[in-house]
């Protein structure tokens, strides 16, 4: 018998409700499939197999009878449609990857099917995951649950609409320069990006590899933590980035991080920074409204604010751009129709086969970074573009280990904008650029981030403030977040009619 509030429920509470008894995983896999059915106008999922979800769910529940309780035990999530599946369509939002079946499970999904979580589906993104917007997704564009006129963000907008719409209790995403703060930030709901090599990334179709890294996505920061400890941990083997760090409960965090916090201020001691260039007139006023009262809303907490500078910022953008589409030349160079991937139906030799197939296969925005990654890295241009992008990525590093000198966190908004209309900037793509602006830095530098809820904008819509660590801090910012969770609930507003 299905139980209406069951999607209201947060990871930590279903959890909680499954190792009682009080609900069963299958009970709650059919709630979840049922509400994803009736609201497949969002355009959240591309994939869905019930068959497969239930007989997860099954398993589940089998474990829990026989008194396994691990923390995710039967808590239904979705997986962005980069992470390759075995019992689900991978196609990356592109027609080079239609109706691609994997024959293993990235890292991520194992792990967390480890952890006796069930799949419910593939959820939506950006071709390749290029894109701010979730409308480069060459399927349909996933919707924002608080006004289906705007984008939900990008990469990950189909995670994130998932999330906020109450379709899942949680979903994975993947922040190459933003991709899962962004998204988190527009839809109102809660995102970490850990530090880079944290998650492997194995069996992640690559865009970027030097900068693509998973996290989790949820409706608060203690959810974040329960699904950041099972997907964080060394894949040595298997991904040459990886952390050879143990794993880490996260969980354990989620007290006060601060010098001698008390009950009435649990983050008395913690210094946040604020960069003199996150707060300046490229951020409409609506938004930066919504994070200055975070700020002093953690400064009731116990909090200290101090200025900081990264003096860098504005360059992260074409650094980005450099670096970024350099490596995404270089990793879709294998979708030619031979290896992998579309084949075009007619051609005359082998060089038009590689033509049509690629062009057939690939959205423009795809077309578009290939093209400026093949550009930057050939003969005589190397030097001019690549290599000085590198040093500039250096210094950005340089400039947030200056700022750590006087903070222990950095905090400021997410994107200078709440959602905008779908289709509103894909006639420019420097204006989307532009919307990862806050974002790009902390992912050059290979740091923490995370996104928490802060209030709402213009329209009514979703604002994220956004929180920065040092290297290996995960634990400080989602300790952060959820002191701020405790003593608001912006984290737990919902669209309407959801």
């Amino acid at each position: 018998m299905s139980r209406p509030d069951l999607h209201d429920l947060s990871v930590a509470q279903l959890a909680a409700r499954l190792a009682s008894r009080d609900v069963s995983s299958v009970e709650a896999t059919q709630h979840f499939l049922s509400r994803i059915r009736q609201n497949d106008s969002l355009g959240a999922f591309l994939a869905t197999d019930e068959e497969k979800s239930l007989t997860q769910a099954k398993a589940a529940d089998a474990r829990l009878a026989a008194g396994d309780r691990t923390p995710l035990l039967g808590v239904p999530l979705a997986h962005k449609d980069v992470f390759v599946t075995r019992d689900f369509p991978t196609t990356a939002g592109s027609k080079m990857l239609a109706n691609y079946r994997s024959p293993f499970d990235a890292t991520v999904v194992s792990q967390l099917a480890a952890q006796g979580m069930v799949t419910l589906g593939k959820l939506n993104c950006d071709e390749f995951a290029m894109g701010s917007g979730n409308d480069n997704s060459a399927y349909r564009p996933a919707k924002n649950p608080w006004d289906t006129e705007r984008v939900p963000g990008g990469s990950s907008g189909g995670s994130a609409a998932a999330v906020a719409a109450r379709l899942v209790p949680a979903a994975t995403g993947t922040d190459t320069g933003g991709s899962i703060r962004q998204p988190a930030s527009l839809t109102g709901i809660t995102g970490i990006k850990p530090t880079y090599g944290r998650c492997s990334r194995y069996g992640m179709v690559a865009f970027a590899s030097s900068l693509d890294q998973a996290g989790p996505m949820a409706r608060s920061a203690e959810d974040c933590a329960l699904l950041l400890s099972g997907m964080a941990g060394p894949d040595l083997d298997r991904d040459s980035t990886s952390l050879d760090m143990p794993a880490v409960d996260y969980a354990t965090f989620l007290i006060a991080d601060g010098a001698g916090g008390t009950r009435a201020e649990p983050l008395k001691g913690l210094r946040i920074g604020l960069p003199t260039q996150f707060f300046g007139a490229g951020c409409s006023a609506d938004v930066l409204t919504a994070v200055r009262s975070a700020l002093a809303e953690l400064e009731k907490l116990g909090a200290t604010l101090v200025d900081v500078s990264l003096p860098l910022t504005e360059l992260s953008i074409p650094v980005y751009y450099v670096i970024a589409p350099a490596e995404a030349s270089s990793n879709l160079s294998r979708f030619d129709g031979v290896r992998y991937g579309h084949r075009a139906a007619k051609y005359t030799d082998l060089n038009d086969m590689y033509k049509k197939s690629r062009s057939e296969g690939f959205g423009d925005e795809v077309t578009r970074r290939i093209m400026i990654g093949t550009y930057v890295l050939s003969h005589g241009y190397y030097d001019a573009y690549y290599l000085k992008a590198q040093k500039i990525r250096r210094l950005i590093a340089e400039d947030f280990q200056k700022a750590f000198s006087q903070c222990d966190i950095i905090a400021g908004p997410v994107s200078p904008t709440v959602a905008w209309k779908i289709g509103e900037k894909s006639d420019d793509p420097v204006a989307s650029y532009l919307a990862d602006i806050y974002t790009l830095s902390s992912s050059l530098a290979g740091l923490p981030g995370m996104s928490v809820p802060a209030g709402f904008g213009e329209g009514g819509m979703p604002v994220g403030l956004q929180l920065i660590g040092n290297y290996f801090r995960e634990g400080q910012l989602l300790s952060t977040a959820h002191q701020f969770q405790m003593a608001t609930d912006w984290h737990q507003r919902k669209p309407q009619g959801m």
